[in-house]
């Protein structure tokens, strides 16, 4: 079923999921390709669904969510209902047949250390055999997943063991080479520079790329919705909106980096320093530490926005929160400024922030809009930009649609049959 490239001996990788020794790429290659007890895994396979629900009851243990609040949302997300779910979505017929795409290399980044497990978690209920790397630099997170991970395999089918691995390695351009000519399809997590680098490894002919490089994402806030919140509806939008930007320090590319008010600018005002003092509370009662060498990173972006002529006014609440009044909506920094930073503006409308759109530009969270009106503003923007739109609280939670992708379906493929 699947094809298998050989290559020279000798480079090797360490096996963190299943946990083993070092292995070389070539022998494992041969082991996740080769037909495992029970048969080649399946579209929806009852035993990788099994497995992620295990998996999925570890994730939400009270021990682990407490101190990863991160992996509950991944543990909600496999829920065998979530699960079912997903795997609806993908259009069979009489003469549509589906199957797994093939092998699955996954490049994800560090700085986001559990994005990983969506994008293999996915790859593997759609039946594909993957191989996952894992920086040598994630920790925390990433490393109780792979604990997770290990402690579900005591009664998971041996097909799960043989067919999904997560590995570590260095840069070392050899092992990167040799998985992605191996692979029928490269998931490439990362920065723009980060893509451009894996993508010097070449593929075969019949293989392509997934990637996932920079994106911009944004918040907006209707000041007459959130005139007409009541305190505890404005409080829970600071509470989510902390969820959204501090976890991932603010890193993640759907977490909000410039923060919209749309309505006008004299009733905003009151708006805006009401949430601020929200969110300081917020970020207070969390107990959110900014270490120093963040600190000092937030205030040279700060004001080098500032110098670069697009600020007019830089306030900070402490090390935790820090806000920028921008010249105009269409100064919007799109780089990462250090978490908790979010340079501000009032514009008149959505139609206003769809004129400074680009085509990078990922997740819009919203509070204070009706649907129609949300609505009314995507279909305007014309596929321009902006993949999803989510309520504040929701930017980071993953779907099996992201970027545009319909990520089930981009990990399989169609055979027809019209006889």
């Amino acid at each position: 079923m699947f094809r298998h490239v050989q290559r020279e001996p000798g480079v090797s990788v360490e096996q963190r999921f299943p946990a083993g020794p070092a292995v070389e790429v070539d022998a494992l290659l041969a082991e996740i390709t080769a037909e495992p007890e029970g048969g080649y895994l399946t579209v929806g396979d009852e035993r990788v669904v099994q497995f992620l629900v295990k998996f999925a009851r570890k994730l939400l243990a009270p021990a682990t969510a407490r101190r990863y609040p991160e992996l509950a949302s991944l543990g909600f997300f496999l829920r065998k209902g979530e699960i079912a779910k997903a795997l609806s979505t993908l259009e069979t017929s009489g003469d549509k047949l589906r199957f797994p795409r093939g092998v699955v290399f996954h490049v994800p980044p560090a700085n986001v250390d559990t994005i990983f497990v969506y994008s293999w978690a996915l790859s593997a209920l759609a039946g594909n055999p993957n191989v996952v790397r894992i920086s040598p630099r994630s920790q925390g997170a990433a490393q109780a997943v792979i604990e997770a991970l290990n402690e579900s395999l005591a009664e998971a089918h041996p097909a799960i063991a043989q067919t999904q691995r997560m590995i570590t390695y260095g840069r070392d351009e050899a092992v990167t080479s040799a998985l992605s000519a191996a692979c029928d399809l490269r998931v490439i997590w990362g920065g723009d520079r980060s893509v451009a680098e894996v993508r010097k490894s070449a593929l075969a002919p019949h293989a392509r790329d997934l990637t996932f490089p920079d994106r911009a994402s944004f918040a907006a806030v209707s000041v007459a919705g959130w005139e007409a919140a009541t305190p505890e509806q404005r409080r829970d939008a600071a509470i989510g909106f902390y969820n959204d930007s501090y976890w991932f320090d603010q890193a993640a590319c759907s977490s909000p980096r410039t923060l919209f008010w749309v309505g006008d600018a004299e009733r905003a005002r009151p708006a805006r320093e009401e949430f601020r003092a929200l969110l300081a509370e917020v970020v207070a009662s969390k107990q959110f530490v900014v270490e120093p060498a963040m600190a000092v990173q937030k205030r040279v972006s700060a004001y080098g926005v500032a110098a670069e002529g697009h600020a007019t006014e830089i306030r900070f609440e402490g090390n935790a929160v820090a806000t920028l009044e921008l010249v105009a909506p269409a100064d919007v920094p799109r780089e990462w400024l250090g978490v908790g930073t979010f340079p501000q503006a009032t514009i008149a409308d959505l139609a206003e922030f769809g004129r400074i759109v680009q085509r990078k530009d990922q997740t819009l969270s919203v509070f204070g809009f009706d649907r129609d009106e949300v609505m009314t503003f995507t279909r305007s923007l014309a596929g321009r930009g902006i993949d999803r739109v989510v309520p504040f609280g929701s930017a980071l939670s993953f779907a099996a649609v992201w970027d545009g992708y319909d990520l089930l379906s981009e990990f399989s493929r169609i055979t027809t049959v019209t006889v």
